[in-house]
Protein backbone atom coordinates (compact mmCIF):
# COMPACT_ATOMS: atom_id res chain seq x y z
CA UNK A 1 0.00 0.00 0.00
CA UNK A 2 0.93 3.63 -0.40
CA UNK A 3 0.12 5.35 2.90
CA UNK A 4 0.02 9.02 3.86
CA UNK A 5 0.60 9.83 7.55
CA UNK A 6 -0.72 13.22 8.72
CA UNK A 7 0.50 13.57 12.31
CA UNK A 8 2.13 16.49 14.14
CA UNK A 9 3.73 14.46 16.94
CA UNK A 10 7.24 13.65 15.61
CA UNK A 11 7.64 10.54 17.74
CA UNK A 12 4.30 9.01 16.72
CA UNK A 13 4.84 9.93 13.07
CA UNK A 14 8.33 8.42 13.07
CA UNK A 15 7.14 5.18 14.68
CA UNK A 16 4.34 4.81 12.15
CA UNK A 17 6.59 5.69 9.24
CA UNK A 18 9.39 3.30 10.22
CA UNK A 19 7.03 0.42 11.00
CA UNK A 20 4.96 0.69 7.81
CA UNK A 21 8.03 1.19 5.63
CA UNK A 22 9.71 -1.85 7.20
CA UNK A 23 6.56 -3.84 6.37
CA UNK A 24 7.02 -3.00 2.69
CA UNK A 25 4.61 -0.09 2.32
CA UNK A 26 5.41 3.16 0.52
CA UNK A 27 4.98 5.96 3.06
CA UNK A 28 4.76 9.74 2.92
CA UNK A 29 4.15 12.09 5.84
CA UNK A 30 3.00 15.59 6.75
CA UNK A 31 3.25 17.38 10.09
CA UNK A 32 0.38 19.84 9.66
CA UNK A 33 -3.11 19.90 8.20
CA UNK A 34 -2.48 22.23 5.26
CA UNK A 35 0.44 20.19 3.95
CA UNK A 36 -1.43 16.98 4.64
CA UNK A 37 -4.46 18.07 2.64
CA UNK A 38 -2.26 19.14 -0.26
CA UNK A 39 -0.50 15.77 -0.35
CA UNK A 40 -3.78 13.86 0.00
CA UNK A 41 -5.33 15.72 -2.92
CA UNK A 42 -2.35 15.75 -5.27
CA UNK A 43 -0.92 12.31 -4.47
CA UNK A 44 -2.29 8.83 -5.09
CA UNK A 45 -2.60 6.97 -1.79
CA UNK A 46 -4.27 3.72 -0.82
CA UNK A 47 -4.97 4.91 2.73
CA UNK A 48 -4.47 7.91 5.02
CA UNK A 49 -3.60 7.91 8.73
CA UNK A 50 -5.01 11.15 10.11
CA UNK A 51 -4.48 12.77 13.51
CA UNK A 52 -7.29 14.99 14.81
CA UNK A 53 -5.28 17.67 16.62
CA UNK A 54 -3.25 19.20 13.81
CA UNK A 55 -1.80 22.70 13.47
CA UNK A 56 -3.00 24.86 10.60
CA UNK A 57 -6.02 22.74 9.77
CA UNK A 58 -7.56 20.27 12.22
CA UNK A 59 -8.11 16.67 11.21
CA UNK A 60 -11.91 16.79 11.10
CA UNK A 61 -11.94 19.83 8.82
CA UNK A 62 -9.26 18.26 6.65
CA UNK A 63 -11.33 15.10 6.28
CA UNK A 64 -14.48 17.06 5.41
CA UNK A 65 -12.66 19.13 2.79
CA UNK A 66 -11.06 16.00 1.34
CA UNK A 67 -14.51 14.46 0.82
CA UNK A 68 -16.70 17.44 -0.02
CA UNK A 69 -14.33 19.79 -1.84
CA UNK A 70 -11.80 17.43 -3.43
CA UNK A 71 -14.25 14.49 -3.88
CA UNK A 72 -11.45 12.19 -2.77
CA UNK A 73 -12.52 8.76 -1.49
CA UNK A 74 -9.15 7.52 -0.17
CA UNK A 75 -9.83 5.54 3.05
CA UNK A 76 -9.06 7.55 6.20
CA UNK A 77 -8.07 6.03 9.55
CA UNK A 78 -8.40 8.64 12.29
CA UNK A 79 -5.98 8.54 15.23
CA UNK A 80 -6.97 10.48 18.34
CA UNK A 81 -6.83 10.61 22.11
CA UNK A 82 -10.56 11.43 22.19
CA UNK A 83 -12.50 8.28 22.94
CA UNK A 84 -16.10 9.39 23.48
CA UNK A 85 -18.91 8.15 21.28
CA UNK A 86 -19.68 11.71 20.18
CA UNK A 87 -16.10 12.20 19.00
CA UNK A 88 -16.28 9.02 16.96
CA UNK A 89 -19.65 9.93 15.46
CA UNK A 90 -18.28 13.32 14.47
CA UNK A 91 -15.33 11.67 12.76
CA UNK A 92 -17.59 9.36 10.75
CA UNK A 93 -19.87 12.27 9.86
CA UNK A 94 -16.89 14.18 8.44
CA UNK A 95 -15.95 11.26 6.20
CA UNK A 96 -13.61 9.08 8.29
CA UNK A 97 -13.69 5.35 7.54
CA UNK A 98 -12.25 4.02 10.80
CA UNK A 99 -11.26 5.30 14.22
CA UNK A 100 -8.39 4.26 16.49
CA UNK A 101 -7.79 5.69 19.96
CA UNK A 102 -4.28 6.44 21.22
CA UNK A 103 -2.25 4.65 22.47
CA UNK A 104 -2.44 2.01 19.77
CA UNK A 105 -0.51 -1.02 18.55
CA UNK A 106 1.36 -0.54 15.28
CA UNK A 107 0.24 -3.95 14.02
CA UNK A 108 -3.38 -2.94 14.55
CA UNK A 109 -2.85 0.22 12.52
CA UNK A 110 -1.51 -1.85 9.64
CA UNK A 111 -4.35 -4.38 9.95
CA UNK A 112 -6.98 -1.66 9.85
CA UNK A 113 -5.33 0.09 6.90
CA UNK A 114 -5.20 -3.22 5.01
CA UNK A 115 -8.87 -3.86 5.72
CA UNK A 116 -9.82 -0.37 4.52
CA UNK A 117 -7.77 -0.81 1.36
CA UNK A 118 -9.41 -4.16 0.56
CA UNK A 119 -12.88 -2.75 1.25
CA UNK A 120 -12.25 0.13 -1.15
CA UNK A 121 -10.92 -2.24 -3.79
CA UNK A 122 -14.13 -4.24 -3.47
CA UNK A 123 -16.26 -1.13 -3.97
CA UNK A 124 -14.65 -0.33 -7.32
CA UNK A 125 -14.32 -3.93 -8.50
CA UNK A 126 -17.37 -3.76 -10.80
CA UNK A 127 -16.58 -0.35 -12.29
CA UNK A 128 -15.27 -0.22 -15.85
CA UNK A 129 -11.69 1.02 -15.93
CA UNK A 130 -10.26 3.08 -18.77
CA UNK A 131 -6.84 4.58 -19.41
CA UNK A 132 -6.69 6.40 -22.72
CA UNK A 133 -7.79 3.91 -25.40
CA UNK A 134 -7.41 0.94 -23.06
CA UNK A 135 -10.62 -0.34 -21.41
CA UNK A 136 -11.15 -3.14 -18.88
CA UNK A 137 -14.66 -4.43 -18.15
CA UNK A 138 -14.53 -6.38 -14.84
CA UNK A 139 -18.04 -7.79 -15.22
CA UNK A 140 -17.28 -9.45 -18.54
CA UNK A 141 -13.55 -9.74 -17.81
CA UNK A 142 -12.68 -8.28 -21.19
CA UNK A 143 -9.85 -6.00 -22.27
CA UNK A 144 -10.00 -3.74 -25.33
CA UNK A 145 -7.43 -1.35 -26.73
CA UNK A 146 -8.33 0.97 -29.60
CA UNK A 147 -11.54 -1.03 -29.94
CA UNK A 148 -9.78 -4.36 -30.37
CA UNK A 149 -10.24 -7.15 -27.85
CA UNK A 150 -7.09 -8.41 -26.16
CA UNK A 151 -7.02 -12.02 -24.99
CA UNK A 152 -4.91 -12.43 -21.86
CA UNK A 153 -4.14 -15.17 -19.32
CA UNK A 154 -6.00 -14.67 -15.98
CA UNK A 155 -2.91 -13.51 -14.09
CA UNK A 156 -2.16 -10.91 -16.76
CA UNK A 157 -5.73 -9.66 -16.52
CA UNK A 158 -5.36 -9.23 -12.76
CA UNK A 159 -2.03 -7.50 -13.27
CA UNK A 160 -3.56 -5.09 -15.78
CA UNK A 161 -6.57 -4.42 -13.54
CA UNK A 162 -4.27 -3.49 -10.66
CA UNK A 163 -2.27 -1.07 -12.79
CA UNK A 164 -5.43 0.48 -14.28
CA UNK A 165 -7.00 1.00 -10.87
CA UNK A 166 -4.65 3.95 -10.32
CA UNK A 167 -3.29 5.31 -13.63
CA UNK A 168 0.13 6.98 -13.52
CA UNK A 169 0.83 5.59 -10.07
CA UNK A 170 4.02 3.57 -9.76
CA UNK A 171 3.34 0.11 -8.31
CA UNK A 172 6.24 -1.70 -6.69
CA UNK A 173 7.06 -5.29 -7.50
CA UNK A 174 5.81 -6.38 -4.08
CA UNK A 175 2.49 -4.57 -4.50
CA UNK A 176 1.84 -6.17 -7.89
CA UNK A 177 2.85 -9.64 -6.76
CA UNK A 178 0.65 -9.40 -3.67
CA UNK A 179 -2.30 -8.20 -5.74
CA UNK A 180 -1.95 -11.00 -8.30
CA UNK A 181 -0.56 -13.98 -6.36
CA UNK A 182 -1.52 -13.03 -2.80
CA UNK A 183 2.06 -12.83 -1.61
CA UNK A 184 5.52 -11.67 -2.64
CA UNK A 185 7.25 -14.13 -4.97
CA UNK A 186 10.65 -15.65 -4.28
CA UNK A 187 12.16 -14.14 -7.42
CA UNK A 188 11.17 -11.42 -9.86
CA UNK A 189 11.03 -13.88 -12.77
CA UNK A 190 7.34 -14.69 -12.31
CA UNK A 191 6.21 -11.07 -12.44
CA UNK A 192 8.64 -10.26 -15.24
CA UNK A 193 7.38 -13.08 -17.47
CA UNK A 194 3.73 -12.16 -16.97
CA UNK A 195 4.50 -8.49 -17.56
CA UNK A 196 6.25 -9.45 -20.81
CA UNK A 197 3.18 -11.34 -22.05
CA UNK A 198 0.84 -8.52 -21.04
CA UNK A 199 2.87 -5.82 -22.77
CA UNK A 200 3.38 -7.92 -25.88
CA UNK A 201 -0.34 -8.55 -26.33
CA UNK A 202 -1.27 -4.91 -25.74
CA UNK A 203 1.35 -3.87 -28.30
CA UNK A 204 0.06 -6.36 -30.85
CA UNK A 205 -3.58 -5.31 -30.48
CA UNK A 206 -3.22 -1.57 -30.03
CA UNK A 207 0.07 -0.69 -31.64
CA UNK A 208 1.57 0.77 -28.47
CA UNK A 209 2.58 -0.24 -24.95
CA UNK A 210 0.89 1.86 -22.21
CA UNK A 211 2.97 0.26 -19.44
CA UNK A 212 6.17 1.96 -18.38
CA UNK A 213 9.04 0.43 -16.42
CA UNK A 214 10.34 2.60 -13.59
CA UNK A 215 13.78 1.10 -13.12
CA UNK A 216 14.55 0.00 -9.59
CA UNK A 217 11.00 0.72 -8.42
CA UNK A 218 8.25 -0.95 -10.45
CA UNK A 219 5.71 -0.23 -13.17
CA UNK A 220 2.97 2.24 -14.04
CA UNK A 221 0.33 2.55 -16.74
CA UNK A 222 -0.37 5.81 -18.53
CA UNK A 223 -2.83 7.12 -21.09
CA UNK A 224 -0.20 8.32 -23.52
CA UNK A 225 1.23 5.80 -25.90
CA UNK A 226 3.34 5.90 -29.01
CA UNK A 227 1.60 4.63 -32.11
Amino acid sequence: MRVLIIEDDPAIAANLYDFLEARGHAVDAAGDGVTGLHLAVTGRFDAIVLDVGLPGLDGMTLCRRLREDAHNDTPVLVLTARDTLQDKLEGFARGADDYLVKPFALKEVEARLTALHKRRAGRVADRELSVGELVFDPKRVTVRIRGREVRLPPKCVRLLETLMSQPDRVFSRKELETAVWGEEQDTSDTLRSHMHVLRRELQRAGGYDPIKTIHGIGYRIEARGEA
